[in-house]
């Protein structure tokens, strides 16, 4: 008993006790902690900003020597993000000399799923500049997409958001609207029989652009229903939703190989080699752009996920304004800062305190 109590008054069991234990105290959060995690959203934002900019330019750059290439342009993209990204997929089993792809974490059904919509939903996007819609039209249009993201998420997610954030979505969608009835119009006064045949064309390239968004907007829900019940696999789902969509394209091989066969035409003030490096940049920054966009859509929801891509589409329409002259007007310009700033008044409104409301909940 007497070494049990000399024990208990040694200066080391002194400083023991007088010390707080670990479940009192709180750590905090390291820097070798943060820094992970702090520099792969950095990575994120770096591949979604930069790399879809960039992106978008070569793809205006594109448009501008043939606005027929859309087809050709989407089955380029499917064909190297596929090409890309096999390896990854691909093992040789024991015994075997053929491979074979690996066990999927996700069940092929609901890749399959996704494929036929987010292939519809970017063969519309694509299509719509044939039919008289101008690419600030396209970028301020395509931005709704933040509406309907909230809309779907409200009518089949069960989610609530604020009234700040319905304002926002309500100014967003007003934005949209003025930006595409106050279009600047090359349209000629003298010949009312092509004004009105213009005018129709841009009826029908407007309808492409809103069955695309709501498209998108299924796909960005089925994705996010996805990556939280699966995990965030977001590798696979890049891989699965270019791999499956392939076999669309038997059904527009004339469309692809008109496309590609005006890369080569130097006819029109582009050199062939010019038109093939332009699209190989395309094909680059693209892989950038869609690794990011998933790596950030399997981390945050559909809605925060369309919020960084509104911003990137401001960044986008500037540039091009400036850098391709495209036309503007007071009509599309309030259009579109209302768009933009709507999107600006959704993200202060904070969608995560929604999301830990609902948490509670």
């Amino acid at each position: 008993m007497s070494r049990r109590r000399d024990a208990k008054n040694t200066p080391a069991a002194k400083k023991m006790a007088s010390t707080p234990t670990s479940d009192s105290v709180d750590p905090g959060v390291r820097l070798s902690q943060a820094t992970p995690a702090l520099l792969d959203y950095y990575s994120i934002l770096s591949m979604v900003l930069g790399g879809c900019c960039i992106n978008f330019w070569a793809y205006e750059q594109l448009l501008m020597m043939n606005a027929r290439i859309g087809s050709a342009l989407t089955f380029s993209h499917v064909v190297f993000i596929t090409a890309q990204s096999l390896p990854t997929f691909l093992f040789f089993p024991p015994g075997h000399l053929l491979p074979r792809l690996k066990p999927r974490q996700v069940p092929l059904l609901h890749w399959a799923a996704q494929v036929l919509l987010l292939t519809t939903s970017t063969l519309l996007y694509n299509w719509a500049f044939a039919y008289n819609v101008q690419v600030s039209i396209l970028v301020v249009f395509r931005s709704a997409g933040l509406a309907i993201s909230m809309l779907f998420g409200f009518l089949f997610a069960g989610k609530k958001y604020t009234v700040m954030q319905v304002f926002s979505v309500i100014l967003v969608s007003a934005g949209v609207i003025l930006a595409t009835l106050a279009r600047p119009s090359a349209s000629n006064k003298s010949n009312p029989t092509q004004s009105a045949d213009e005018y129709q064309r841009y009826t029908i390239g407007i309808s492409m652009l809103v069955a695309s968004l709501v498209l998108t907007g299924l796909y960005g829900l089925l994705q996010e229903r996805t990556y939280q019940t699966y995990g965030p696999c977001w590798k696979e789902g890049v891989f699965y939703t270019h791999f499956l969509s392939l076999p669309v394209f038997l059904f527009l091989a004339r469309d692809v190989q008109q496309g590609l066969a005006s890369l080569s035409d130097s006819t029109k003030g582009t050199s062939a080699a010019a038109s093939w490096f332009i699209l190989a940049l395309n094909l680059c920054s693209q892989l950038l752009c869609v690794s990011g966009v998933n790596k950030l859509s399997s981390q945050v929801s559909s809605v925060s996920t369309n919020i960084v891509l509104t911003v990137r589409k401001a960044i986008s329409l500037c540039f091009s304004v400036w850098w391709f002259g495209n036309p503007w007007n007071a009509g599309l310009g309030i259009g579109a800062s209302m768009v933009f700033c709507g999107s600006l008044l959704f993200t202060v409104s904070g969608p995560k305190k929604i999301d830990t409301q609902k948490k509670k909940e």
